[in-house]
């Protein structure tokens, strides 16, 4: 399980865009990778919309946000042009990112179990390395928490 202090795992996923986004081309700039479980749902639009609100706060400590979910590109696309998100949405249609991150784990909702993305972040350093990581993330009020982690 990725935890602060790891080396946080490389991958390429394709974005909203179509374009792939590597990781580890991002060094040298903060990183803040969340996780969530399905577009244009009511927290994870919550979520979107106060990351995207604070975007330009981050700017100032160079740092970069990128969003993962299984929804496939086209379902991002539509996610981030009706919110105008200002931050690329990742697929991880086989989950295996969030597999590698820890956050891909049994649900459970009306008594029926499930494989899914457990809401979490990871601040990842200029190096690569993993400064905070937020598990069971909720969605209001958490681009606040980000923001005090880089200090602005």
């Amino acid at each position: 399980m990725v935890e602060r202090g790891s080396v946080a795992p490389d991958f390429t996923l394709p974005s909203d865009a179509g374009d792939p986004v590597r990781l580890s081309a991002l060094r040298g700039r903060k990183v803040v990778l969340y996780f969530y479980p399905k577009d244009d749902t009511p927290g994870c639009t919550a979520q979107a919309c106060e990351l995207r609100d604070a975007l330009p706060r981050f700017d100032g400590v160079a740092a970069v946000v990128l969003g993962v979910s299984p929804d496939p590109v086209a379902s991002h696309r539509k996610f981030r042009e009706k919110h105008g998100l200002n931050f690329p949405l990742l697929s991880d249609e086989d989950h295996s990112v969030a597999e590698a991150y820890g956050v891909w784990v049994e649900k459970s909702m009306y008594g029926r179990t499930y494989m899914g993305i457990e809401r979490s972040t990871f601040l990842i350093g200029e190096d690569g390395t993993v400064l905070e990581a937020w598990r069971k993330a909720k969605p209001a009020g958490h681009a606040a928490m980000v923001a005090a982690a880089l200090g602005v």
